[in-house]
């Protein structure tokens, strides 16, 4: 089977999610906050990683995912981009809809990538965030569509400004993905070795709150409601437990480009990162 070019475009949604502080800290637990960054974990003085409506809203995705007809043994995540528009209140409902907006053909040897795109909203109709998400179907090219537009992010010519060094923990998708995506690639050892890995890798959007987190304690630390933009591409696997470095190129006011290498060999495996701060937003 193909995928079901006749869904771009179609609607889902609205998708609901209904979280509490302990959600939140859940999150925040699942990508590597702990005691050295408190207001993420106690609900006491709760501030949210504005990536964690990332992991409250997955179900769409995997919903518009079925309704394309993506072959699920083939599927990971390519991108990821998130624009904020109200902070995030510490318990609430988040209402999700969108539709796989195009499909693009890399050919039968490498897939395709089918681009999705969504409003998350609250339950009294305020704006949080618009996501636009791009997974990869590894098993679905070769249908003739067209190539995917070419967007490259221009580096800076110079060493990073700040290189942030984290320790994912081996355990660490076991924690995450109790988040809202418990896809099997990243707990069944049996299904990443059948997909073509050794053994189950990191969650992309795990990875993702690890570099949010150290982009937030260097350009508005303490503030993540300042966060007004995040995005990256998800250029190779990372396994549980290997050290990475998150490196950081200020570009601008409030702006930054942003990589994820492995401590171990410097391969990078997020890449085209950008990162946007500004006066706090409304809650």
């Amino acid at each position: 089977m193909g995928l079901n070019l006749a869904a771009v475009g179609r609607r889902v949604g609205p998708v609901a999610r209904r979280y509490d502080w302990k959600d939140a800290v859940l999150y925040a637990l699942g990508v590597g906050a702990g005691f050295a960054e408190l207001d993420y974990c106690y609900e006491n003085r709760l501030k949210i990683i504005p990536t964690f409506g990332a992991a409250m809203t997955f179900e769409l995705i995997w919903q518009l995912a079925a309704l394309i007809e993506l072959n699920p043994a083939g599927v990971v995540h390519g991108e990821h981009e998130m624009v904020f528009l109200h902070a995030l209140p510490r318990e609430g409902t988040l209402l999700s809809e969108g539709a796989v907006t195009a499909c693009y053909d890399k050919g039968p040897a490498t897939g395709a990538l089918v681009v999705i795109e969504f409003e998350t909203r609250g339950a009294d109709g305020e704006p949080f965030f618009r996501t636009t998400a791009t997974m990869v179907a590894r098993l679905d090219g070769g249908f003739g569509g067209e190539e995917a537009p070419k967007r490259p992010v221009p580096f800076p010519d110079r060493r990073a400004d700040l290189a942030v060094p984290a320790l994912p923990a081996p355990d660490q998708p076991l924690i995450y993905r109790l988040s809202g995506d418990p896809f099997p690639l990243h707990v069944d050892p049996d299904f990443a070795r059948a997909a073509g890995f050794a053994g189950p890798i990191m969650h992309g959007l795990c990875t993702l709150g690890f570099a949010c987190r150290a982009l937030i304690g260097r350009y508005c630390p303490g503030a993540p409601e300042r966060v007004r933009r995040i995005a990256c591409r998800f250029k190779r696997p990372l396994y549980p437990g290997e050290p990475i470095t998150t490196l950081i190129w200020q570009t601008g006011s409030g702006q930054a480009l942003w990589k994820v290498v492995s401590s171990s060999d410097g391969a990078v495996i997020i890449d085209n990162g950008r990162f946007e701060t500004g006066e706090p937003l409304p809650g």
